[in-house]
């Protein structure tokens, strides 16, 4: 849309240690974006500052290195570890004489490649284009030169109103394309409601392996590499719990430090599966030294999205990178599982987190006898619809015996729907 650099992948890494620990980034995971993204870093230019600069960002001086550092090893992309203003963004590239990004756009680069379905792609585009709707200002001269003629707003419009103009209306066809889109899961969750299935979410900081994990659990072969972002688009496959039977496992989007707030907001159809799940298996790379701190980062995106109240198991992972570290699980005082210690890729206690699925959601079922008069013989497509039936037999009497077992959300909603004829038809 508008004249820049040639972006490219030979690039020059730029951290700054900010005083305000709410602002810093971390520069291993900057390398990690980096060579997620299919960038070459030729060399990483750090400095602590107490506050940003207001021109580069960097001061000055530093300013000066990153553009020698551009020239003697030939970069043709600069990449700051955080994110820089309009102004900012224009002043470095004016010096530097090549592309630069922010560790927003970085992120928005990594989606853009990852994205496979069409969802995935229409979200992807919608965080991009909202990004860019901001920095228009930076573009080159030709943003400026007034443009008139028949179709146009009016002789006076500039290039920039122009493409201001065409951003909001793409914009607003892509949300308008994944209301569509967010209508269709809406009414599969439905779905997934009335066959009584219970839904299990995994969330968890990028690369922290989930979707290892849930290629273990469901023998699937969802695509899982050692980088960041590897998974975008949700993944939902059925899985047999003991005692619960079938339930839904979703694999979603992978959580960072500081995540656009455009990504989490264009996602959000996508994490609505992890906002109406059951329970949230909390997966947590083990090994990791900031593991602390990515659970902060995944708890306070979790709270952004208004999924913060859902029960929650922690899946401590990769546990075959720790010495003597077994697997194991860790209860609370009151007897419930809390922490589950595990290894994804050799599947070492992967039946203890099945342990603790079937024991968390059992809690949440009911077990009935009843005794259904032949009139009343509408209850077995019901039953047989919800999948809930462990036994059935006939009386002498030709009443139905059926042993039911189904959420205790099911039944109450059966119950009230029927004004209470189910409590009728209880035994023993």
């Amino acid at each position: 849309m508008f004249d820049r650099y040639k972006a490219g992948d030979q690039a020059i890494l730029v951290h700054v240690d900010l005083d305000d620990e709410v602002a810093r980034e971390d520069l291993e995971e900057l390398k990690l974006l980096a060579s997620s993204a299919g960038v070459n870093t030729l060399a990483v230019v750090t400095a602590a500052r107490s506050k940003p600069d207001p021109k580069f960002f960097v001061g000055s001086g530093k300013a000066e290195e990153i553009q020698q550092a551009v020239v003697a090893l030939e970069a043709n992309v600069v990449i700051f570890n955080h994110a820089l203003s309009p102004s900012q963004e224009k002043n470095v590239e004016a010096l530097v004489k090549c592309r630069v990004l922010d560790r927003t756009t970085l992120i928005l680069d990594i989606f853009a490649q990852r994205a496979r379905t069409h969802e995935g792609n229409l979200q992807v585009e919608l965080a991009q284009l909202k990004h860019i709707s901001t920095r228009l200002i930076r573009g080159w001269t030709h943003l400026e030169r007034q443009k008139g003629g028949i179709g146009l707003r009016g002789p006076g419009e500039t290039q920039l109103e122009t493409d201001r103009r065409l951003i909001r209306g793409r914009i607003k066809n892509i949300e308008r394309r994944l209301e569509k889109v967010a209508k269709q899961r809406d009414q599969g969750r439905r779905a997934r409601k009335r066959s009584a299935l219970p839904t299990i979410s995994l969330v968890g900081y990028t690369n922290a392996g989930k979707s290892t994990l849930f290629n273990r659990l469901t023998e699937s072969d969802v695509y899982a590499a050692d980088q960041l972002f590897a998974t975008l688009d949700p993944t939902l496959r059925k899985i047999t719990l003991e005692e619960v039977g079938d339930s839904i496992l979703a694999d979603t989007v992978g959580f960072i430090r500081h995540l656009p707030h455009d990504l989490v907001a264009a996602f959000k159809a996508t994490l609505q599966e992890t906002r109406d799940a059951d329970i949230q298996l909390h997966v947590i790379d083990a090994a990791d030294e900031r593991r602390a701190e990515n659970i902060g980062a995944v708890n306070k995106v979790l709270e952004e999205i208004e999924a913060d109240d859902i029960t929650q198991i922690l899946v401590y992972n990769k546990i075959d990178q720790l010495e003597d570290v077994r697997p194991h699980i860790d209860r609370d005082d009151e007897g419930r599982i809390v922490r589950v210690w595990l290894s994804a890729r050799t599947g070492e206690g992967c039946e203890l987190l099945l342990q603790a699925l079937t024991e968390h959601l059992a809690r949440s079922m009911v077990e009935y006898k009843l005794a259904i008069p032949p009139a009343q013989q509408q209850w077995r497509g019901v039953f047989f619809q919800l999948d809930c039936i462990v036994e059935e037999s006939y009386s002498e009497l030709g009443d139905w015996l059926v042993d039911v077992k189904m959420s205790s959300e099911d039944w109450n909603r059966l119950n009230k729907t029927h004004q209470g004829q189910l409590e009728n038809f209880i035994i023993d």
